[in-house]
């Protein structure tokens, strides 16, 4: 397979499922290892199996796998390096989430990390934007009829478009495709046609925020030194610059500071987003740690909202795609294990197998003299769920109709190249 159809395999799926990648995501050399080894077991100990090629099962076997990837990420991000307890996370707090949120995000000793800090934004990043010059929309090109090219300068690197203009074409039709050019082409900017009255322009943004160092803009456009004929540039005024690009300007504790980008952590502790600006003369906004009844029970409930969106769109998945409902019958197997001892802290399970928390009921535990203790069925069962979404993540074809072709030899192993990526890449198709 080329490496340019494998990117838009890719790229299909991606857009497809909504696939999107967090720090989460990254994974040591050890951990990568012992995903290998996992699957390669799974190749030796599998029967043969005929999967089932319909579009049906390979939706609902994708969506399955970045479902649980989901839950898996969103259960890590409760934990830390230093601690695999969901209950030890702490919390940050913001004054005022409209203008800065704020995550702690410390994996390390958090000795010499301040409690707490103000913040004052005075200014936010924002990107360059060019709005080009509006024209009739639905009347014929001035352009005549040729192959046109315009060049883009971002990043230091140059970046040559081509299209052609025929006789017929109207402005607004060559406006959305030269919008398809460039969004196609993914260096850093993104184009948009907008209407006005009976007109339409195109719209040119950039996907950094934040000035240059050397005070270019973050990109440009011209047709100067194009390969094809020029004229387009300035016909639709794509080199019109309607906004420039701005650094972000904040002071934290009485000293000033401008960041390119209004995400930027503090002291590697905090992660800090900018969203609006303090009116002058107003208080800053004042970054802190949740107390820890408040951050352990945010905590849980943001795992039970992590895992009830699982379920409903797990079963979503089984009634549109039509699969077996092996899947809810071992979720509803780890969750039975479970439903006493969870109940009685405040996770109550629900008949629709989602669970509904008892805010007072989950702080009266969490206030005993051993939280850990009494909390403790929380994080069994919180550990209980990475290894499931680990397990699905690796076999999600399991879930799906298949027919068994060959039987394993009970005590003879005998390793299927071609198994792993059935089971792991979902290449089971006719991709390859």
């Amino acid at each position: 397979m080329s490496a340019y159809s494998l990117s838009a395999v890719y790229s299909q799926i991606f857009s497809d499922y909504s696939v999107s990648s967090t720090r989460y995501d990254s994974h040591k050399k050890d951990e990568l290892k012992s995903i290998y080894q996992q699957i390669v077991k799974k190749s030796e100990d599998s029967h043969v199996y005929m999967p089932d090629k319909t579009g049906s099962s390979q939706a609902y076997a994708i969506s399955l796998k970045e479902d649980a990837r989901f839950l898996k990420n969103s259960i890590s991000s409760l934990s830390s390096e230093y601690s695999s307890s969901i209950l030890d996370k702490k919390v940050a707090s913001s004054s005022d989430s409209d203008i800065v949120s704020a995550e702690y995000i410390l994996s390390g000793n958090s000795a010499g990390i301040p409690d707490s800090f103000d913040i004052f934004v005075k200014q936010l990043a924002s990107p360059q934007l060019n709005i080009g010059g509006f024209l009739p929309t639905g009347e014929t090109s001035s352009l005549s009829p040729d192959l046109y090219s315009f060049d883009i300068l971002i990043n230091d690197s140059d970046y040559e478009f081509q299209f052609a203009v025929d006789a017929s074409d109207t402005n607004d039709t060559i406006e959305q495709r030269i919008a398809r050019l460039i969004n196609k082409s993914s260096i850093g900017v993104n184009a948009t046609v907008i209407s006005g009255k009976g007109t339409s322009a195109l719209r040119i943004e950039s996907n950094s925020s934040g000035r240059r160092p050397d005070g270019n803009p973050t990109f440009s456009i011209t047709d100067e030194s194009t390969s094809k004929t020029a004229g387009a540039v300035a016909y639709f005024g794509l080199d019109s610059i309607a906004h420039e690009p701005t650094d972000a300007i904040f002071i934290i504790n009485n000293k000033e500071h401008i960041a390119s980008s209004n995400n930027f952590t503090v002291q590697r502790a905090y992660e800090i987003t900018l969203k609006g600006i303090n009116e002058e003369g107003s208080e800053p906004v004042h970054i802190g740690l949740k107390p820890d009844l408040d951050a352990l029970t945010e905590n849980i409930n943001h795992l039970a909202g992590a895992y009830n969106d699982f379920i409903r769109r797990a079963d979503e998945y089984s009634i549109l795609y039509g699969q077996s409902n092996k899947f809810m019958r071992e979720m509803n197997g780890i969750t039975r294990r479970f439903t006493n001892s969870l109940d009685a802290v405040g996770m109550s399970l629900k008949t629709d197998g989602t669970f509904e928390i008892d805010t007072k009921l989950l702080q009266t535990s969490a206030t005993e003299a051993d939280p850990r203790k009494s909390l403790s069925a929380v994080q069994q069962f919180t550990d209980a769920l990475v290894s499931e979404t680990k397990r699905i993540s690796i076999d999600p074809m399991q879930y799906t109709d298949r027919k068994i072709a060959t039987y394993r030899i009970p005590g003879v192993n005998h390793p299927n190249p071609y198994m792993s990526s059935m089971y792991t890449g979902m290449l089971f198709s006719s991709f390859c």
